[in-house]
């Protein structure tokens, strides 16, 4: 993470910790021990009073935000106070929201004026809790999920593709659209080759021409329901036309990087490119050249 709010950044998030109560198979960034709590919240209080003021929109994210207790909600207070027009957006893996009472203190602080962004990894709790790492993780999620939305937070809901639940991406649209149609977005995103990917990559790497068909309808089904859907770190080249309009640039600014062979590419400036941070490049790229 950077150490400035950068306004003509893409990407300008405070990192509140690295400690995390899930373990992710496909984690970009391995939780650490330590605690690191104070260190990052004296640090983050700084950022924000120094961030310019016309600030559009700032993240939280670790690590598992939700770990800093109430400190998430007096960090919350501080951005509303020092940056009241920035949009906040949240991080987390929505289980600490399994309490009635600490989504109902999250809700009070962000004044409608935030959406938290939470991964569902499958429409079963077996398979969730596998790619999750956690037992139990599930239940505590969809928990949280529906107490969010009792309080009336915005909630894009987030599906990380990797090959424990890409044949499935169709059943998880439908089960998002009988149980979670509440939430304000439903992106699916691209893993990064690095952190645990790296460590657990037979299980969990897939590449995107892979899933495809899967992507395709499930986007379409939500589509059709008028679900607001995104697609996150996928390069156009690798998606069908039909999908182009879902994409977006979704990787910072500052991790960004594009092969040689998209420097041809016409549609350069409208992808998102590849990660910096991946330690290999996804099979298939085609620059479009006309």
């Amino acid at each position: 993470m950077r150490d400035i709010i950068d306004i003509q950044s893409n990407d300008n998030a405070l990192f509140v910790t690295g400690q995390c109560n899930n373990r992710c198979l496909m984690c970009c960034q391995p939780p650490v021990t330590c605690d690191d709590i104070d260190y990052f919240y004296a640090k983050n209080l700084q950022l924000v009073e120094t961030a310019p003021k016309e600030l559009p929109e700032i993240g939280i994210t670790g690590g598992e935000p939700t770990l800093l207790g109430e400190r998430l909600f007096q960090l919350i207070r501080h951005i509303r106070q020092c940056l009241p027009d920035t949009f906040i957006q949240v991080l987390s893996n929505g289980r600490r929201f399994a309490d009635g009472t600490y989504a109902l203190k999250f809700s009070q602080v962000s004044e409608n004026h935030a959406i938290v962004g939470i991964p569902l990894h499958a429409d079963s709790p077996l398979l969730h809790d596998r790619i999750a790492g956690v037992n139990g993780a599930y239940d505590e999620t969809m928990l949280g999920l529906y107490n969010l939305a009792a309080n009336d937070v915005d909630i894009e809901l987030r599906i990380v593709i990797n090959r424990q639940n890409y044949q499935r991406l169709p059943q998880i649209a439908y089960f998002i659209s009988k149980n979670l149609a509440f939430v304000s977005c439903v992106a699916f995103i691209a893993m990064e080759d690095t952190g645990f990917t790296l460590k657990n990559k037979e299980e969990v790497w897939v590449e995107p021409l892979e899933y495809m068909a899967q992507l395709q309808e499930a986007v379409n089904y939500l589509s059709l329901l008028d679900f607001d859907v995104a697609l996150f770190n996928l390069p156009l080249c690798l998606l069908p036309y039909t999908l182009h309009s879902f994409a977006k640039k979704s990787i910072s600014d500052w991790k960004t990087r594009y092969e040689k062979q998209c420097d041809w590419c016409i549609k350069k400036s409208e992808c998102c490119g590849l990660f910096a941070t991946s330690q290999s490049v996804f099979d298939g790229l085609n620059p479009f050249i006309s």
